[in-house]
């Protein structure tokens, strides 16, 4: 498990590789955002990485952000305007180098991927089933001494969490009544008000067969900022990074139609 900063940024950097390699065989190109919160999901920041930097970004996202960069210099990755995407090599290297150390270290020393490794047929990245779920929580049952009611339950509990996680995957997300680009620039929306997610000038709409939420919108140049506002209240919102009243997104436009895209699954937003 990873204890220190060091230890952490490079099993998130591992996360990265294998949420790229999933995306991959699922056809995806994820944005950055979706991206960095499956890696910070599965490796969570602790509280001097949770603290906000000027712009209101965590620490660690800033960290991981630039962290990265290894991986698009290694050949492992790309990061393109519609996404990021994982390379041939890059599934390579999560054979080869199939630990957080291993491929710490080739990041480090430039190794290079062994001649004989070839190209994976399928996902390299390995899930653990309902089955290792409830395992693993009855295994650390059976170390701890003379557990508690208590302590037995939330030990149920994390075990059927994990299943019920599991199905939620598999089933979709559920979707919220309605979704609001909430921000400065509502006037070319044909609101009155910026800021305003109850208006319906605001609203998005959803496109079922991708599931992500859209609008299309014909802006002059400049710099806007906004958040995505849930079910016509600011009581659910979510800023950069897909962060619950987080910091607000920033759009820098060259000017001309922008299509902005809210993944309810990552809380996070896309442009094209």
């Amino acid at each position: 498990m990873a204890k220190n900063a060091s230890d952490k940024l490079e099993a998130r950097l591992k996360a990265v590789l294998e949420g790229l390699a999933e995306a991959r065989w699922a056809g995806e190109s994820p944005n950055a955002g979706a991206v960095l919160a499956h890696a910070v999901n599965l490796v969570p920041f602790d509280e001097k990485e949770a603290e906000l930097l000027s712009g209101g970004i965590p620490r660690g996202h800033k960290a991981l952000t630039t962290a990265t960069a290894k991986l698009v210099k290694a050949g492992w990755m790309v990061k393109g305007r519609s996404g990021w995407s994982i390379t041939d090599d890059g599934l390579r290297a999560l054979v080869a180098f199939p630990t957080v150390d291993s491929l710490a270290q080739a990041l480090t020393d430039g190794t290079p991927i062994p001649a004989g490794v070839a190209v994976p047929t399928e996902s390299p990245v390995k899930k653990p089933t309902k089955k290792k779920a409830v395992a693993k929580a009855a295994k650390r049952a059976a170390a701890e001494k003379e557990p508690t009611a208590v302590e037995a339950a939330e030990l149920l509990a994390e075990a059927a969490e994990a299943s019920v996680v599991e199905e939620a995957s598999s089933n979709g997300v559920v979707q919220p009544e309605t979704v609001a680009i909430a921000g400065d620039f509502a006037s070319h929306l044909g609101a009155d008000v910026d800021w305003e997610p109850g208006l319906d000038e605001v609203q998005m709409a959803l496109n079922p067969e991708s599931k992500r939420w859209t609008r299309t919108v014909n802006l002059p140049a400049g710099t806007y900022t906004f958040k995505i506002a849930i079910n016509r209240s600011w009581d659910e919102n979510y800023g950069a990074f897909g962060f619950p009243n987080g910091a607000n997104h920033e759009l820098t436009h060259d000017g001309g139609p922008v299509t902005i895209e809210y993944d309810h699954r990552t809380k996070d937003v896309a442009f094209s």
